[in-house]
């Protein structure tokens, strides 16, 4: 269960990967630049079992770092537990979505407020692609989609 006072989001893709340890690293950034990391809890997770404990894509990593941005994350898969402890559980695709809403049915008073990323975006791009079979400018995308979108989710958070 997240500490009292503090809030939660899970970052969710399909393979942990790619879009949503970029999200989650993204996120991360922009808390510790505010000062408020000491009131988050934020992680992501995959909907698969497909790269679990694998690093992020070495092009996510190297696009991370062409902005500054640390990231360290070991693929793992969305656990029932997460519906009881994260406030939020944001993902990057109706997959994603439909995936995360059929495994909430199957705990039992689940907390989490499952919703897509993209839904904060005000430039309205509501589904992150997975640039997984792409190149580095797809990488970039879902980079500058996510800041766009975490932006938005903390500004409505704080």
């Amino acid at each position: 269960m997240a500490a009292a006072g503090k809030k939660s989001a899970l970052f969710v893709c399909l393979g942990n990967i790619c879009r949503s340890p970029i999200a989650e690293a993204v996120f991360a950034k922009m808390v510790t630049e505010a000062g408020t990391l000491d009131q988050w809890r934020i992680d992501s997770a995959a909907t698969s079992t497909y790269e679990i404990g694998s690093p992020p894509d070495h092009r996510g990593q190297a696009c991370m770092r062409k902005h500054g941005v640390p990231m360290e994350h070991i693929a793992r898969q969305v656990t029932s537990d997460d519906f009881l402890s994260f406030q939020y559980i944001l993902c990057m695709d109706e997959t994603n979505l439909r995936d995360l809403n059929h495994k909430a049915k199957q705990v039992k008073n689940h907390k989490a407020k499952i919703e897509l990323l993209g839904s904060y975006d005000p430039q309205k791009q509501l589904i992150i692609q997975d640039p997984y079979y792409g190149g580095e400018k797809d990488f970039e995308k879902v980079y500058e989609q996510c800041v766009r979108c975490c932006k938005a989710f903390l500004e409505d958070n704080s």
